[in-house]
This record gives C-alpha cells, sequence and structure tokens, in this order.
C-alpha cells in the first residue's frame, strides 16, 4: 500500500485539511457502505467511539449499562466515561459472548453493551429479545467484516476501533461510530467537536474525539483490502483448526451458529490440570509471538474494585482468562510459520502432531 498511502498523504499536506476534511468524509462514507448502515462518524479512538455512542443515547445519569465480564477494559472505561454504571454479566461457556439469559436477569439496567469478541458477533437475536425495548449499542472493536446471519449489526447504535492490531487498523488509535439513526448520528458528530455545530457555538457538553485526516488515507486504503485480509484470517484459522485438532489437553475456538466469523484473534484453551502460562513461556522461549486476552477479568481489575464485586462472581470468564491462549494470526501469515506454531505448541503440552 506504499505508493497509495504515501499519495494520500502529500493530498492531505498540500491541502492543509488535517482535521475532518475531505478524506475524512470520503473514508466514513465508504466505511458506512462496507457495513451496510446510513452513518459512520470517526473518532479518535475506539474507546472514544463507545463514549461518544452511548452519550448520544441520552441515557439517565448513573444508569446500569449490562456488558460482559470478559472484555478488555475500555468496554467499562467507555460506560463510566458516559457518566453510567457498568453492571457486568458473566459469558456463555462456549463461545465466551455475553449471555442473553443473564442478561435478561437484570431488567432495572438502562442499555445493554454486547462485544463482538475475537471476530464474532454476540447472539443479537436473543440480545435484544433480554434488551426488551432497551437500546443496544454493540462494541465492535473486534468484527470488521463479520456478520450473523447475513447482517453485520443489530442495535441502534455500535462502535468500532481502527487501532493498529485490528482487523482494519490505522497507523495510530482512530474509531468511528456506526448508526441508521440521523439523529443519534447527528449527536455523535457534535458531541465529539466540542458540541459546536457552528464555529464558537457549542449546543451540547462535548469533547475533543476527531479521525484525523492522515489516518483517514490509512484506513481507505486498508478498507479496499479488508475483505480479501479477513478470507486470508479465515484460511489460516482452518488450518490452525487442522493442524491442532488432535491434541491433547487444548480446545480450540469455535464460531457460533450463523457467525461468519473474521478471526480477529485465535484464542485456543489449555485445558484443566495444565499451566498455560507455562505453555505460554514455552512458545515465547522459541521466539513464538504467543499472548493472553484477556488475563484478568474486568471485576477483579484495581481500578474497578468499586463496582463491589470479588473472585468467583463470574466463574466462566475467570475460568478463560486463566485458560485462554491467543495464537499468532494475521492476514500475511505462511503454513509453514504456522507449522511451527503448531510444533511448538505440541511440545510444550508434552505431545506431538
Amino acid at each position: 500500500m506504499a505508493q497509495e498511502v504515501r499519495a494520500g498523504f502529500d493530498r492531505v499536506l498540500a491541502s492543509g485539511a488535517f482535521v475532518k476534511g475531505p478524506e475524512v468524509a470520503a473514508f466514513e462514507r465508504e466505511y458506512a457502505a462496507f457495513v451496510g448502515v446510513r452513518h459512520c462518524v470517526g473518532a479518535a479512538n475506539g474507546t472514544d467511539a463507545l463514549e461518544l455512542a452511548l452519550r448520544a443515547l441520552d441515557l439517565p445519569p448513573g444508569g446500569g449499562v449490562v456488558l460482559p465480564a470478559n472484555t478488555f477494559v475500555a468496554t467499562a472505561e467507555a460506560v463510566l466515561r458516559a457518566g453510567l454504571r457498568p453492571v457486568l454479566v458473566d459469558v456463555d461457556p462456549e463461545y465466551l459472548l455475553m449471555d442473553p439469559e443473564r442478561a435478561a436477569a437484570l431488567p432495572g439496567a438502562v442499555a445493554l453493551l454486547p462485544v463482538h469478541l475475537f471476530g464474532q458477533l454476540a447472539p443479537m437475536g436473543p440480545l435484544l429479545a433480554a434488551a426488551d425495548g432497551r437500546p443496544v449499542v454493540e462494541d465492535a472493536a473486534q468484527s470488521q467484516g463479520a456478520r450473523q446471519h447475513g447482517r453485520t449489526w443489530y442495535g441502534r447504535i455500535a462502535a468500532t476501533s481502527f487501532y493498529p492490531g485490528k482487523n482494519l487498523g490505522a497507523y495510530g488509535d482512530a474509531g468511528a461510530v456506526l448508526t441508521d439513526d440521523d439523529a443519534l448520528a447527528d449527536a455523535v458528530r457534535l458531541t465529539g467537536d466540542h458540541g459546536a455545530r457552528d464555529r464558537y457555538r457549542h449546543e451540547r457538553f462535548g469533547c475533543n474525539s476527531r479521525l484525523d485526516a492522515l489516518q483517514a488515507v490509512v484506513l481507505r486504503a486498508k478498507l479496499r483490502r479488508l475483505p480479501a485480509w479477513n478470507a486470508a484470517r479465515r484460511a489460516a484459522a482452518a488450518r490452525y483448526d487442522a493442524l491442532l485438532g488432535g491434541l491433547d489437553g487444548l480446545a480450540l475456538p469455535r464460531t457460533a451458529p450463523g457467525n461468519e466469523h473474521v478471526r480477529h484473534l485465535y484464542p485456543v484453551r489449555i485445558g484443566p490440570g495444565r499451566d498455560r502460562d507455562a505453555v505460554l513461556a514455552a512458545l515465547h522461549a522459541a521466539g513464538i509471538g504467543a499472548g493472553v486476552h484477556y488475563p484478568v477479568p474486568v471485576h477483579l481489575q484495581p481500578a474497578f474494585r468499586h463496582l463491589g464485586h470479588r473472585e468467583g462472581t463470574f466463574p466462566v470468564a475467570e475460568r478463560a482468562a486463566r485458560e485462554l491462549l491467543s495464537l499468532p494470526l494475521h492476514p500475511h501469515l505462511t503454513e509453514a510459520r504456522q507449522l511451527r506454531v503448531a510444533e511448538a505448541l505440541a511440545r510444550a503440552l508434552g505431545g506431538r502432531l
């Protein structure tokens, strides 16, 4: 993409339109068309995008927002920053996605915030039923291009992140809010630009969270390649499935019925009686860039101690934190390198392919 990005940077440098401007507007149109929504509003990062989506709904101050305990901390941060209260629920044991039955058991909350985790969508039909008319805000930071029963999203509003490691990643921080609702899109755009539609006239209490033009150039170039890259991720995941399917002490990630997975991550589970961290150390010693998502659930983070939870409150999320191990996965991963990863993992587990 080097020449394409360089030409776009030259356009921005020549115009001086570093904030907002034609490159941002073009990317917003193109990504909205890719997702299949009326509006895409750029933001400075994915955490801001979630906060802006929540603030646009004008929910009651201090109202509870239901979100899964097994997520990156930004999901809960955005709720607090929007003046709302995180209400955590455990996830289902098979796919580690928000459990609709547990969400339905919390009728006092004002909104639901499911997370589309590791590259596949949470069960949106049951979650919309559990919401019972309350707004559903989707954390779509890990699901760019994912579908469920042929659809990309279901709620009133969604937020995504274009952090460099995402399926669609910028050259730094960036994010966006997605919606079909004209009024919500207007509120998001207004709030992220200091609440001002016209210069020095501030209609809403806002903030400074705008997508800059240089990142828009990068995202436009990458967006044209995203479908092929997602297909390459799925192919790499299928190769891992074939290589690792017979290993003892290892559970492979599964795709929920109706989902078209985009394989943002490939998280395996190290079975009971085995030391996940020892396996991780062995992979690192072999030069394999494996990682853990997420070693400490939100409710056990010191920053969220005030929510009043303790160890044992959300056992499925806690078990996942002990067992999950993410193997290297990206669109340009070769079969030879995947074989090397698989062989190193087999050795770490005391077996062989």
